[in-house]
């Protein structure tokens, strides 16, 4: 199904972001609400900002490989069919999840997230991602929403990043101010259920929340079929500042077939899981 117009498929590739006319129901964003709670709840030793792997629910509320106990909400949320429909009209027909992050930004103290390029963190070959950032809250310029550089994708370059050891960043890989001219960047307002989509090699980032107005989002991360999710590679070897464990982290296969063969489905899965 065609969710997206020409025209927003057309952006998407010139600018490397689209913030589409689709939104969620306020049905379903008031339970993905809940399951924020929830999510907040379980994990009180994680900063909100950090909740990696968000989608991966273990039985018995055991905590994933990534350290957080997930909310089976946020699966549901990836697996969404009509999302699927607008990634696939992105990045073709053979779709397969390969993470889930939740950026929950408390008001008053929510974290920077620096400007970098998503793939500079992955070990995927070729880099090949379609990000879809679905709002819980309103995301806007006051309490830290997504910033873009726009057509910053178009030179499918990796550039290097600086290390920033420091408590107060989202993540802690940052683009020298060199690498882009910031007086381009773009705000992604978002209200409640509308979401933005960008590139791989988008660079973007995010500003600290000081308002008096939390900012949550979930980001959902998809691959095509003709990429490889590396399992041996650690990019930035530990030091992105969040925890990962991609030799295990599951992989679904969403939409269509892996195009390289080389995908592992059963990596990650637990018969004990819900």
């Amino acid at each position: 199904m065609a969710l997206l117009s020409d025209a927003e498929v057309r952006q998407y590739h010139a600018l490397g972001y689209l913030v589409p006319s689709f939104r969620l129901s306020a049905q379903l964003v008031d339970s993905l609400r809940d399951a924020l709670e929830r999510l907040i709840r379980d994990n009180p030793g994680v900063r909100p900002e950090k909740l990696i792997s968000a989608h991966l629910a273990r039985s018995g509320g055991r905590a994933n490989d990534e350290g957080v106990r997930g909310q089976a909400e946020f699966l549901a949320l990836a697996r969404n069919e009509q999302i699927l429909d607008a990634v696939e009209q992105l990045i073709g027909p053979d779709i397969i999840l390969w993470g889930c992050h939740v950026f929950c930004k408390p008001a008053g103290d929510g974290h920077e997230t620096p400007w970098h390029q998503d793939g500079h963190y992955w070990p995927i070959r070729p880099l090949a991602t379609c990000t879809v950032w679905v709002a819980l809250d309103e995301s806007v310029t006051e309490n830290g929403c997504l910033r873009v550089i726009p057509r910053s994708h178009l030179a499918r370059t990796s550039h290097p990043h600086l290390h920033e050891d420091r408590h107060d960043l989202v993540l802690q890989q940052r683009l020298p101010e060199a690498s882009f001219d910031a007086a381009t960047a773009v705000d992604l307002e978002l209200q409640p259920g509308q979401m933005s989509m960008h590139d791989v090699y988008m660079i973007h980032g995010a500003q600290a929340n000081r308002s008096d107005k939390r900012r949550a989002g979930v980001a959902l991360r998809y691959m095509p079929g003709s990429s490889v999710f590396e399992r041996s590679l650690d990019p930035v070897a530990g030091r992105s500042g969040v925890p990962t464990a991609f030799a295990t982290r599951p992989l679904w296969l969403l939409r269509g077939r892996d195009r390289t063969g080389r995908n592992d489905f059963e990596v990650g899965f637990d018969e004990r899981d819900a």
